[in-house]
């Protein structure tokens, strides 16, 4: 049954700043997913070891403040470095369990110095291998005084039982061109994940849908005022402004007509498991389709540059 993908869209709150904790969710997720036959996974944006809420409670704007750079060392402390092994044990349950992976994490990369962090989606195949990592190419807003931007190295496809399955982090799922990078790759399940809140994924997931004729998964995290750590700095001060809740959740699936398969679940901790048939995607592909028979790539065709981006380039010379 090549044509039917079982996936469970993992809607949990991080132990927030709190890598290590919040992989073992993580991980628990995996297992629990694997007992109902889950063949593909997907965690929110940011998910390890969480959104930086603080940045819109604490003045997070403001210049040389004593409060944002310590909740941001404590951040990058508690970042991922896959470099450095952080995501090995994801990788053995996907292995385990034949389950491929979508993972939303914030990435401290030793490419780029191993001191600035990036909104990165991690992909993970049902072999355990890690096969993109897609850096988040704009930060959002007050996002942009913690986490860096990316480059097109992730912008890329997975080939998943019948299906072509791609990624975009937020609000990134609102640049056209990105977008159409993954559809001329023959992308036909779209990930979107969120840090949560069905105000980001009720719209954009249906409209994405209906633009590609693919099917559209968004997955949002949750977090509630009361979930903050006992040992966050400066935990009084997010308090302070904090609303009772965050991220609501509002993860979802759209099929390629557009329509809701799972509308928007709010409020609610857990695994939403559904199968979904790729013939759905042929079918709706008779009318549109945006990189193929409803196209013109004489007239409109986009550039891609997908090298990793770095400040340093060494060339090895020969030794005399």
């Amino acid at each position: 049954m090549q044509n039917l993908l079982k996936v469970a869209l993992a809607q949990i709150s991080p132990v927030w700043l709190n890598k290590i904790e919040t992989l073992k969710k993580v991980e628990q997720s995996i297992i629990d997913a694997s007992k109902e036959s889950c063949e593909l996974i997907v965690f929110g944006e940011g998910l390890v070891p969480g959104y930086p809420f603080w940045l819109a409670l604490t003045g997070g704007a403001e210049w040389n403040k004593d409060v944002n750079k310590a909740i941001h060392a404590h951040y990058v402390k508690n970042s991922i470095t896959i470099e450095k092994g952080d995501l090995d044990g994801i990788c053995s349950l996907a292995k385990q369990h034949n389950m491929a992976i979508y993972l939303g994490v914030i990435e401290r990369p030793l490419d780029r110095g191993g001191h600035s962090i990036y909104a990165s989606l991690v992909y993970i195949n049902r072999d355990g291998e890690i096969k993109s990592v897609h850096r988040k190419l704009q930060p959002t807003y007050d996002e942009r005084l913690t986490w860096a931007p990316g480059d097109g190295n992730g912008l890329k496809v997975h080939e998943l039982k019948d299906f072509t399955v791609g990624g975009l982090n937020c609000w990134e799922n609102w640049m056209p061109l990105p977008r159409a990078a993954l559809y001329g790759l023959g992308e036909n399940l779209h990930i979107a994940v969120w840090p949560g809140s069905d105000h980001n994924t009720k719209d954009i997931t249906r409209f994405i849908a209906r633009e590609s004729r693919s099917f559209v998964i968004s997955v949002s995290s949750l977090m509630k005022k009361e979930e903050f750590p006992k040992q966050t700095p400066y935990l009084n001060k997010i308090l302070e402004k904090s609303p009772e809740v965050l991220a609501n959740g509002g993860s979802c699936i759209a099929g390629p007509d557009g329509e809701w398969i799972v509308e928007p679940v709010l409020h609610k901790e857990g695994l939403i498991i559904e199968t979904i048939d790729f013939n759905r995607v042929y079918e709706e592909r008779q009318n549109f389709d945006p990189v193929g028979h409803y196209s013109r790539p004489d007239v409109t065709q986009l550039h891609v540059n997908t090298k990793r981006q770095s400040t340093v380039e060494f060339s090895e010379r020969n030794k005399s």
